[in-house]
C-alpha cells in the first residue's frame, strides 16, 4: 500500500521534470540561435562596411570602361573579375536605384535611401580597384575608341570635360521616359524613373491634399485638387495606382476624412487592356481588384494633351474630354536618350533601327565590335525590363572573363612571334605558338539566352499577381499569399544586406505606424 502511494506522487513528479528539461533545452537552443544569429549579422555588415585592400591598376591591363548604374551595369561590376581589366565606371549617380519598388518611395511606404545602393559599395568589394566617376557621359566615338564626360555638379562654374581611351566599352545608359511629343506632358506630369521623380509626385501629392484642406476651398475645386490621373497601364503604372490607393485608404482617410469622399483614383491606358504581357486571367483579375477599390480604368484611350489643371484625353470611341485633376503621373514607356542617338547615328549602315541599339548575340553592337550595349538602350527581342538587363549583364561579366584569357594568349603568340624580327621561327617556338593557338581556339563565346523567371506586379490592398514559369507551364496567382511572395521575392533580390534591413524595417513601421 506504501509502494503504491510512493509510486502514485512519483508519476507527477517525473512528468514536472520531463516538462522542465524540455523547457531548459528550448530556451538553450533559442539562446544560441539569437546568439548565432546576432554574431553572423555583425560579421556580415561589419565585413560590408570595412572592405580590404584592393590591387591598383596595371598598366599591363586593357581598360574597360562602363558607361551606367542601373540595372545591367550594377550587374555587371557584382560579377566582374576585375583582376582581369583597369575598370572604369562613368554615370550621372553614384547609386544604383532598385526601380520595382520606386512606386512604393512615391506614397512614403518606403524611405528613398532604402532601396539606393552606392555603387562604390560594389566597387570597393572587388579584388582590383575600380575608379567611379560621377559624370554625365556627352559623346561616345567608336572609332578612336574614346568617351568624353562633363562634370555637371552645380558646385561647377564651368562645366569641365574631359576624354578617356577605352579599349572595351560596356554601354548601358538606360532610357529616358517617352512622351510622344504630347504637348504639356514634360511641363506638368510626374514621371516615375528616377527617385527624384518619385520624391516630386509626394510633394505635388501632398501639395494637393493640404491645398484641398485650406479654409474656403470649393467643392469643384476640392474634387480637381484630389482627383489623381495615373497613364500606362503597364506593371509600373498599376503599381503606382495600387499604392497610391493603400495610401489613401489606410493613412489619408484617417487624417483627412473630410477629403476622403472627394479623392478619386484614374488608371488611362492607350492598349484595349491593362498588363498585356500578363496572362488574360490575371488582367481580369486586377480589373476586378481595381473595380472593388474603386480605381476607374479606362482602357483604348489616348492622352492628347496634359495642364497644370486638366489631362485631355480621347477614348477609341467618344469624343475628346477635359478632364481636371490635380496630379497626373506619367508612366508610358521609354525612348533612347540624346547621346545614344547621337552614337547610332556615327554608324548609319549598321545601326538603323529607331528603338535603340541593334547587337549581336554576344551583346557587341553592330559595327563597333568593341562596344557592349545591354539593358533599356538597345533594340533587341527581350522586353525592357530589370530582369533582363540584370541576367545581361551577369552574362556580359562571363563572357569578358572568357575574353580577357583571350586577348592574354594572344598577346604571348605575337610576343613569341615579333621575337625573331622577322626571321622564320625555330621549331620548339612554333610548337608554343601553335600550342597557344590550340587554346586560343577552345575558347568560345557562348551567345546571350535570356531566361524568364516570371513576372510579378503590386495592384494594392495587400494584393499582388504573378506569372511564373513552372515545369514548362506557366502559373498563375493572385492575392494576399502572392503579394507576400512578391515581398519576399524583391527583399531577396535586393543588392545588400543593409538594404534588406532597411525595406524590411521600413515595412514593419508602416504597418504599426502608417506612413
Amino acid at each position: 500500500m506504501f509502494a503504491r502511494r510512493l509510486a502514485a506522487r512519483a508519476r507527477p513528479l517525473s512528468t514536472v521534470n520531463r516538462w522542465r528539461g524540455f523547457l531548459q533545452l528550448v530556451g538553450r537552443v533559442s539562446l544560441v540561435s539569437v546568439v548565432a544569429a546576432t554574431g553572423t549579422l555583425y560579421y556580415i555588415s561589419h565585413k560590408e562596411r570595412h572592405p580590404g585592400p584592393q590591387l591598383p591598376f596595371d598598366p599591363a591591363k586593357k581598360t574597360l570602361v562602363v558607361l551606367g548604374s542601373g540595372w545591367g551595369a550594377t550587374s555587371l561590376l557584382k560579377h566582374l573579375d576585375t583582376e582581369n581589366y583597369n575598370t572604369i565606371v562613368i554615370s550621372p549617380k553614384n547609386f544604383f536605384l532598385f526601380t520595382p519598388l520606386l512606386p512604393s518611395v512615391a506614397v512614403g511606404t518606403l524611405a528613398a535611401r532604402s532601396i539606393l545602393q552606392p555603387t562604390r559599395f560594389v566597387t570597393r568589394h572587388k579584388a582590383r580597384e575600380v575608379a567611379v566617376i560621377e559624370a554625365e557621359a556627352t559623346d561616345v566615338d567608336p572609332i578612336s575608341k574614346t568617351v568624353t564626360f562633363t562634370d555637371a555638379s552645380p558646385l561647377r562654374p564651368v562645366e569641365p570635360t574631359s576624354t578617356i581611351h577605352y579599349d572595351y566599352l560596356v554601354y548601358a545608359v538606360g532610357a529616358e521616359t517617352q512622351t510622344f511629343g504630347i504637348p504639356g506632358v514634360r511641363e506638368n506630369a510626374c514621371f516615375m524613373k528616377e527617385i527624384t521623380d518619385a520624391e516630386q509626385m509626394q510633394r505635388r501629392f501632398l501639395d494637393c491634399v493640404e491645398t484641398a484642406a485650406f479654409p474656403g476651398t470649393s467643392e469643384e475645386e476640392k474634387r480637381r485638387l484630389l482627383h489623381m490621373v495615373v497613364v500606362g497601364g503597364g506593371p509600373t503604372g498599376i503599381e503606382v495606382a495600387g499604392e497610391l490607393h493603400d495610401f489613401l485608404e489606410e493613412d489619408l482617410k484617417s487624417w483627412y476624412p473630410e477629403l476622403h469622399p472627394y479623392m478619386r483614383l484614374t488608371l488611362v491606358e492607350a492598349l484595349p487592356s491593362v498588363l498585356p504581357m500578363f496572362s488574360k486571367e490575371l488582367i481580369t483579375y486586377t480589373e476586378k481588384t481595381f473595380k472593388e477599390s474603386k480605381i476607374e480604368i479606362m482602357t483604348g484611350t489616348m492622352v492628347k494633351g496634359v495642364t497644370p489643371n486638366t489631362v485631355i484625353l480621347k477614348p477609341k470611341d467618344g469624343p475628346e474630354q477635359s478632364v481636371d485633376c490635380g496630379l497626373v503621373v506619367w508612366a508610358a514607356g521609354n525612348t533612347s536618350r540624346p547621346i545614344t542617338k547621337n552614337l547610332m547615328a556615327k554608324l548609319p549602315n549598321d545601326q538603323a533601327n529607331k528603338r535603340g541599339i541593334v547587337v549581336d548575340d554576344h551583346l557587341r553592337m553592330l559595327g563597333a565590335p568593341s562596344i557592349f550595349a545591354l539593358g533599356d538602350c538597345t533594340s533587341t527581342s527581350y522586353a525592357p525590363t530589370a530582369q533582363v538587363a540584370s541576367q545581361q549583364g551577369g552574362y556580359l561579366a562571363r563572357i569578358l572573363k572568357l575574353i580577357a584569357q583571350r586577348d592574354a594568349l594572344e598577346d604571348q603568340a605575337k610576343a613569341l612571334a615579333s621575337a625573331k624580327d622577322g626571321q622564320q621561327l625555330d621549331d620548339e617556338t612554333t610548337k608554343r605558338v601553335e600550342k597557344l593557338n590550340k587554346k586560343i581556339g577552345k575558347i568560345r563565346l557562348n551567345p546571350f539566352h535570356y531566361s524568364h523567371q516570371g513576372s510579378l506586379a503590386y495592384i494594392g490592398s495587400d494584393k499582388a499577381i504573378a506569372d511564373l514559369p513552372i515545369f514548362g507551364r506557366e502559373w498563375a496567382s493572385g492575392g494576399m499569399a502572392t503579394y507576400l511572395f512578391w515581398r519576399s521575392a524583391y527583399l531577396s533580390n535586393l543588392f545588400s544586406l543593409r538594404n534588406r534591413a532597411l525595406v524590411a524595417g521600413d515595412w514593419m513601421r508602416v504597418k504599426f505606424f502608417g506612413r
